[in-house]
Protein backbone atom coordinates (compact mmCIF):
# COMPACT_ATOMS: atom_id res chain seq x y z
CA UNK A 1 0.00 0.00 0.00
CA UNK A 2 1.33 3.46 -0.90
CA UNK A 3 2.15 5.80 1.94
CA UNK A 4 0.89 9.36 2.26
CA UNK A 5 3.92 11.19 0.86
CA UNK A 6 2.89 14.47 -0.74
CA UNK A 7 4.03 14.35 -4.35
CA UNK A 8 2.44 16.92 -6.71
CA UNK A 9 1.81 15.71 -10.26
CA UNK A 10 3.69 18.67 -11.75
CA UNK A 11 6.97 17.75 -10.03
CA UNK A 12 8.37 15.39 -12.74
CA UNK A 13 8.09 18.05 -15.45
CA UNK A 14 9.66 20.67 -13.20
CA UNK A 15 12.46 18.29 -12.23
CA UNK A 16 13.20 17.58 -15.89
CA UNK A 17 13.20 21.30 -16.66
CA UNK A 18 15.65 21.96 -13.82
CA UNK A 19 17.92 19.15 -15.04
CA UNK A 20 17.81 20.58 -18.59
CA UNK A 21 18.60 24.09 -17.41
CA UNK A 22 15.29 25.59 -18.56
CA UNK A 23 13.96 26.26 -15.04
CA UNK A 24 15.47 28.93 -12.81
CA UNK A 25 15.10 28.15 -9.08
CA UNK A 26 13.03 30.60 -7.06
CA UNK A 27 14.79 32.17 -4.06
CA UNK A 28 13.33 30.54 -0.92
CA UNK A 29 11.46 32.71 1.54
CA UNK A 30 12.33 32.40 5.23
CA UNK A 31 9.67 30.69 7.32
CA UNK A 32 9.12 29.11 10.73
CA UNK A 33 6.87 26.34 11.98
CA UNK A 34 6.21 24.94 15.46
CA UNK A 35 5.65 21.41 16.74
CA UNK A 36 3.41 22.30 19.70
CA UNK A 37 3.43 19.45 22.23
CA UNK A 38 1.04 18.43 24.98
CA UNK A 39 1.71 15.61 27.44
CA UNK A 40 -0.71 12.67 27.66
CA UNK A 41 -0.56 9.46 29.74
CA UNK A 42 0.76 7.69 26.63
CA UNK A 43 3.38 10.27 25.75
CA UNK A 44 3.39 13.67 24.03
CA UNK A 45 0.80 14.60 21.41
CA UNK A 46 1.51 17.16 18.72
CA UNK A 47 -0.92 19.77 17.40
CA UNK A 48 -1.49 19.39 13.65
CA UNK A 49 -3.75 21.05 11.14
CA UNK A 50 -5.01 19.81 7.81
CA UNK A 51 -4.49 22.33 5.03
CA UNK A 52 -7.58 23.01 2.96
CA UNK A 53 -7.67 21.05 -0.29
CA UNK A 54 -8.00 24.36 -2.16
CA UNK A 55 -4.59 25.57 -0.96
CA UNK A 56 -2.07 25.99 -3.79
CA UNK A 57 0.76 24.60 -1.66
CA UNK A 58 0.33 21.20 0.04
CA UNK A 59 -3.48 21.23 -0.10
CA UNK A 60 -4.98 18.42 1.99
CA UNK A 61 -1.72 17.74 3.80
CA UNK A 62 -1.32 17.61 7.57
CA UNK A 63 1.21 20.10 8.88
CA UNK A 64 2.07 22.29 11.89
CA UNK A 65 1.25 25.95 12.51
CA UNK A 66 3.72 28.00 10.51
CA UNK A 67 4.32 30.62 7.88
CA UNK A 68 6.64 33.19 6.40
CA UNK A 69 8.92 35.58 8.25
CA UNK A 70 7.75 39.20 8.40
CA UNK A 71 10.72 41.50 7.60
CA UNK A 72 9.21 44.14 9.90
CA UNK A 73 10.03 41.99 12.91
CA UNK A 74 13.77 42.55 12.60
CA UNK A 75 13.70 46.35 12.65
CA UNK A 76 13.09 47.02 16.34
CA UNK A 77 14.25 45.63 19.66
CA UNK A 78 11.44 43.83 21.47
CA UNK A 79 11.12 42.63 25.05
CA UNK A 80 12.85 39.28 25.07
CA UNK A 81 13.27 36.41 27.56
CA UNK A 82 15.48 33.35 27.24
CA UNK A 83 18.66 32.88 25.21
CA UNK A 84 20.07 36.07 23.75
CA UNK A 85 19.60 37.12 20.15
CA UNK A 86 23.30 36.39 19.61
CA UNK A 87 22.75 32.83 20.87
CA UNK A 88 19.77 32.38 18.55
CA UNK A 89 21.70 33.86 15.62
CA UNK A 90 24.42 31.24 16.04
CA UNK A 91 21.87 28.46 16.54
CA UNK A 92 19.83 29.38 13.47
CA UNK A 93 22.77 30.30 11.25
CA UNK A 94 21.70 33.90 10.58
CA UNK A 95 22.45 37.39 11.90
CA UNK A 96 20.80 38.73 15.07
CA UNK A 97 18.10 40.70 13.27
CA UNK A 98 17.22 37.64 11.21
CA UNK A 99 17.16 35.47 14.32
CA UNK A 100 14.70 37.80 16.02
CA UNK A 101 12.45 37.80 12.94
CA UNK A 102 12.51 33.98 12.66
CA UNK A 103 11.70 33.47 16.35
CA UNK A 104 8.95 36.10 16.07
CA UNK A 105 7.52 34.22 13.07
CA UNK A 106 7.41 30.98 15.06
CA UNK A 107 5.58 32.61 17.97
CA UNK A 108 3.32 34.71 15.74
CA UNK A 109 2.21 31.81 13.54
CA UNK A 110 1.44 29.65 16.59
CA UNK A 111 -0.79 32.44 17.85
CA UNK A 112 -2.38 33.15 14.46
CA UNK A 113 -3.15 29.52 13.59
CA UNK A 114 -3.58 27.81 16.97
CA UNK A 115 -4.51 30.66 19.35
CA UNK A 116 -1.52 29.87 21.59
CA UNK A 117 0.80 32.72 22.57
CA UNK A 118 4.33 32.10 23.85
CA UNK A 119 4.64 35.50 25.50
CA UNK A 120 3.75 37.05 28.82
CA UNK A 121 3.84 40.21 30.90
CA UNK A 122 7.19 39.19 32.36
CA UNK A 123 10.18 36.96 31.58
CA UNK A 124 8.80 34.07 33.66
CA UNK A 125 5.09 34.26 32.78
CA UNK A 126 2.74 33.60 29.89
CA UNK A 127 -0.63 35.10 29.11
CA UNK A 128 -3.73 33.12 30.02
CA UNK A 129 -6.92 33.21 27.98
CA UNK A 130 -6.47 34.84 24.55
CA UNK A 131 -10.03 34.34 23.25
CA UNK A 132 -11.56 37.75 24.06
CA UNK A 133 -12.77 40.19 21.40
CA UNK A 134 -9.78 42.48 21.87
CA UNK A 135 -7.34 39.60 21.46
CA UNK A 136 -9.20 38.41 18.38
CA UNK A 137 -9.04 41.89 16.85
CA UNK A 138 -5.26 41.93 17.28
CA UNK A 139 -4.94 38.39 15.94
CA UNK A 140 -6.96 39.34 12.85
CA UNK A 141 -4.73 42.39 12.33
CA UNK A 142 -1.66 40.15 12.51
CA UNK A 143 -3.13 37.73 9.97
CA UNK A 144 -3.93 40.63 7.63
CA UNK A 145 -0.37 41.97 8.16
CA UNK A 146 -1.86 45.26 9.28
CA UNK A 147 0.15 44.83 12.48
CA UNK A 148 3.65 43.42 12.85
CA UNK A 149 4.31 41.01 15.68
CA UNK A 150 6.88 43.38 17.16
CA UNK A 151 4.21 46.11 17.23
CA UNK A 152 1.71 43.68 18.77
CA UNK A 153 4.11 42.76 21.60
CA UNK A 154 4.98 46.41 22.21
CA UNK A 155 1.33 47.50 22.23
CA UNK A 156 0.45 44.90 24.86
CA UNK A 157 3.64 45.24 26.88
CA UNK A 158 4.49 41.58 26.39
CA UNK A 159 7.80 39.74 26.64
CA UNK A 160 8.54 37.14 23.95
CA UNK A 161 9.44 33.86 25.67
CA UNK A 162 12.16 32.50 23.40
CA UNK A 163 13.08 30.06 26.19
CA UNK A 164 9.83 28.19 25.47
CA UNK A 165 11.08 27.31 21.97
CA UNK A 166 13.69 24.79 20.87
CA UNK A 167 15.16 24.89 17.36
CA UNK A 168 14.67 21.36 16.01
CA UNK A 169 15.61 21.15 12.31
CA UNK A 170 15.76 23.16 9.08
CA UNK A 171 14.43 22.19 5.65
CA UNK A 172 14.60 24.08 2.36
CA UNK A 173 11.97 23.50 -0.32
CA UNK A 174 13.45 21.74 -3.40
CA UNK A 175 14.87 23.95 -6.15
CA UNK A 176 12.26 22.77 -8.67
CA UNK A 177 9.30 23.91 -6.56
CA UNK A 178 7.35 27.00 -7.67
CA UNK A 179 6.95 28.13 -4.03
CA UNK A 180 10.08 27.75 -1.94
CA UNK A 181 10.66 28.19 1.78
CA UNK A 182 13.72 28.05 4.00
CA UNK A 183 11.96 26.76 7.10
CA UNK A 184 13.17 26.49 10.67
CA UNK A 185 11.22 23.92 12.72
CA UNK A 186 10.81 24.51 16.46
CA UNK A 187 9.39 22.47 19.33
CA UNK A 188 7.39 24.02 22.19
CA UNK A 189 5.23 22.78 25.04
CA UNK A 190 1.64 24.03 25.35
CA UNK A 191 1.72 26.67 28.14
CA UNK A 192 -0.36 25.92 31.21
CA UNK A 193 -3.76 27.60 31.04
CA UNK A 194 -3.82 28.00 27.25
CA UNK A 195 -5.86 25.95 24.80
CA UNK A 196 -5.52 25.43 21.06
CA UNK A 197 -8.25 26.20 18.57
CA UNK A 198 -8.55 26.19 14.81
CA UNK A 199 -7.90 29.87 14.21
CA UNK A 200 -6.46 29.37 10.73
CA UNK A 201 -8.32 30.18 7.54
CA UNK A 202 -5.94 27.78 5.78
CA UNK A 203 -7.02 24.67 7.73
CA UNK A 204 -10.26 22.70 7.73
CA UNK A 205 -9.34 20.46 10.66
CA UNK A 206 -7.00 20.42 13.65
CA UNK A 207 -6.03 17.48 15.86
CA UNK A 208 -3.89 16.56 18.82
CA UNK A 209 -2.22 13.32 17.77
CA UNK A 210 0.63 11.23 19.11
CA UNK A 211 3.58 10.92 16.72
CA UNK A 212 3.14 7.13 16.70
CA UNK A 213 -0.45 7.49 15.50
CA UNK A 214 0.38 10.16 12.92
CA UNK A 215 3.25 8.21 11.35
CA UNK A 216 1.18 5.01 11.33
CA UNK A 217 -1.58 6.88 9.47
CA UNK A 218 0.98 8.16 7.00
CA UNK A 219 2.48 4.70 6.49
CA UNK A 220 -1.00 3.32 5.72
CA UNK A 221 -1.60 6.07 3.17
CA UNK A 222 -4.40 7.60 5.24
CA UNK A 223 -2.73 10.89 6.21
CA UNK A 224 -1.12 13.11 3.60
CA UNK A 225 2.14 14.77 4.70
CA UNK A 226 5.23 16.43 3.29
CA UNK A 227 8.64 14.81 3.96
CA UNK A 228 9.73 17.27 6.69
CA UNK A 229 6.49 16.67 8.60
CA UNK A 230 6.95 12.89 8.56
CA UNK A 231 10.64 13.19 9.42
CA UNK A 232 10.02 15.43 12.44
CA UNK A 233 7.23 13.16 13.70
CA UNK A 234 9.57 10.18 13.56
CA UNK A 235 12.25 12.20 15.37
CA UNK A 236 9.81 12.79 18.27
CA UNK A 237 9.19 9.07 18.86
CA UNK A 238 11.94 8.55 21.51
CA UNK A 239 10.64 11.29 23.83
CA UNK A 240 8.12 10.59 26.57
CA UNK A 241 7.29 14.21 27.43
CA UNK A 242 7.34 17.58 25.75
CA UNK A 243 9.96 18.75 28.24
CA UNK A 244 12.27 15.92 27.14
CA UNK A 245 11.98 16.97 23.51
CA UNK A 246 12.56 20.62 24.38
CA UNK A 247 15.65 19.70 26.44
CA UNK A 248 17.05 17.71 23.51
CA UNK A 249 16.61 20.53 20.97
CA UNK A 250 19.87 22.48 21.59
CA UNK A 251 21.97 19.45 20.62
CA UNK A 252 20.20 18.81 17.32
CA UNK A 253 21.93 19.35 13.98
CA UNK A 254 20.53 22.38 12.14
CA UNK A 255 22.25 21.70 8.80
CA UNK A 256 19.57 22.44 6.16
CA UNK A 257 17.95 19.48 4.39
CA UNK A 258 17.52 20.18 0.67
CA UNK A 259 16.08 17.68 -1.82
CA UNK A 260 18.28 16.85 -4.79
CA UNK A 261 17.34 15.54 -8.24
CA UNK A 262 19.93 13.75 -10.40
CA UNK A 263 19.90 11.75 -13.63
CA UNK A 264 20.81 8.08 -13.30
CA UNK A 265 20.20 5.12 -15.63
CA UNK A 266 17.48 6.80 -17.66
CA UNK A 267 15.53 8.19 -14.74
CA UNK A 268 15.54 11.11 -12.34
CA UNK A 269 16.27 10.17 -8.75
CA UNK A 270 14.75 12.56 -6.23
CA UNK A 271 16.22 12.27 -2.75
CA UNK A 272 16.44 14.11 0.55
CA UNK A 273 19.93 13.67 2.10
CA UNK A 274 19.72 11.68 5.32
CA UNK A 275 16.11 10.64 4.67
CA UNK A 276 16.15 7.66 2.33
CA UNK A 277 12.48 6.81 2.87
CA UNK A 278 11.43 9.76 0.69
CA UNK A 279 13.50 8.83 -2.39
CA UNK A 280 11.51 8.88 -5.63
CA UNK A 281 12.44 7.51 -9.09
CA UNK A 282 10.99 9.58 -11.95
CA UNK A 283 11.11 8.43 -15.61
CA UNK A 284 12.90 10.91 -17.89
CA UNK A 285 10.64 10.32 -20.89
CA UNK A 286 7.08 9.63 -19.74
CA UNK A 287 5.39 12.28 -17.57
CA UNK A 288 4.33 10.91 -14.20
CA UNK A 289 0.69 10.80 -13.16
CA UNK A 290 1.47 10.11 -9.53
CA UNK A 291 -0.86 11.93 -7.16
CA UNK A 292 0.04 13.78 -3.99
CA UNK A 293 0.50 12.33 -0.51
CA UNK A 294 0.89 13.88 2.99
CA UNK A 295 3.81 16.17 3.51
Amino acid sequence: MANGQWYPPEWPDRIRALAEGTLTPVTPRRAATVLLLKDTPDGPAVHMLRRRASMAFAGGAYAYPGGGVDPRDDDRRIRWAGPTRAWWAKRLGVDEAGAQAIVCAAVRETYEEAGVLLAGPGPESVVGDTTGDDWEADRAALVARELSFAEFLDRRGLVLRSDLLGAWTRWITPEFEARRYDTWFFVAALPEGQRTRNASTEADRTVWIRPEEATAGYDRGELLMMPPTVATLRQLLPYRTGAEALAAAPARDMTPVLARARLRDGEIVLSWPGHDEFTKHVPTTTPSTTGGGPA
